[in-house]
């Protein structure tokens, strides 16, 4: 989870930039948090308190405006609908990674991401993309190799992993779809030597920054045990003290690693 907060508050400078590179900066005076921390901290706190996902989406996102909400989620947020809306955007892949670290077994996994997605992305491929990061993550916590990552996910959901980083960046354009993110961000996580190399990949594809590198930073922080220190900090720090301290309770509570 921590991987993931981190990986949004360092791609959200770079959500518009189309960057296609590696060598940048990971801190800038305008790094901040977006809609995917403030979501996938929902997450965490709907897992947390047993809240009802629809109550905390709404809640959250009232309380945190202005953090770059897609179009069809603002709408559900402001009518106060209770009705999915049939998505398969990327949100219910930025937002479950907390799902990966709370529970311990593929089919309890699966189950809550789907759970998770399907209040609003209840689109096949917004289920599916929850479901593929959420199962990366335990994968990853639990020892699985990059090969058996790969294999799994790629059987179950039918993502072309069979791709580099490299391969992918030169024509990789911004793009909102689970199944046009979800896959990359993958990749990025498998083409990577520690965390911070992931993150430095996710963004270099020049799509939707924060959001890959959100979905990469939670694989990679479940796989390389956690973030390191004096990049988890200074990011974390960007949040406030209400965010800060379920990210907290939920960190103690389901043994996640910082550093």
């Amino acid at each position: 989870m921590i991987g993931a907060l981190v990986g949004d508050i360092i791609g959200s400078v770079h959500e518009f930039r189309k960057m296609k590179q590696t060598d940048f900066p990971l801190f800038a005076s305008a790094t901040t948090f977006t809609d995917d921390s403030v979501l996938t901290i929902a997450v965490a706190d709907c897992i947390i308190s047993a809240a009802d996902y629809v109550d905390k989406f709404q809640e959250y996102t009232n309380a945190y405006p202005n953090r770059l909400y897609g179009a069809g989620f603002m709408n559900w947020v402001q009518t106060g609908s209770r009705k999915p809306y049939h998505s398969w955007g990327n949100g219910s892949a930025m937002r479950v990674s907390p799902v990966g670290f709370a529970f311990n077994d593929a089919e309890s996994v699966l189950d809550k991401a789907r759970r998770s997605a399907e209040v609003t992305h209840n689109h096949p491929e917004g289920i599916k993309g929850a479901q593929a990061t959420a199962l990366s993550v335990l994968m990853a916590r639990k020892g699985s190799s990059k090969d058996e990552v790969r294999e799994t996910i790629a059987a179950k959901f039918g993502y072309n992993l069979n791709r580099t980083v490299e391969q992918i960046r030169p024509e990789y354009e911004f793009d909102e779809s689970c199944q046009g993110t979800v896959p990359e961000a993958i990749i990025a996580f498998l083409d990577s030597y520690d965390y911070e190399s992931a993150i430095r990949l996710a963004i270099s594809l020049g799509g939707d920054a924060d959001t890959l590198a959100c979905i990469t930073g939670g694989i990679a922080s479940a796989f390389y045990g956690g973030v390191p220190r004096e990049i988890a900090e200074p990011a974390l720090s960007k949040l406030d003290k209400p965010l800060r301290e379920v990210v907290d309770q939920f960190c103690t509570r389901f043994s996640v690693p910082t550093a």
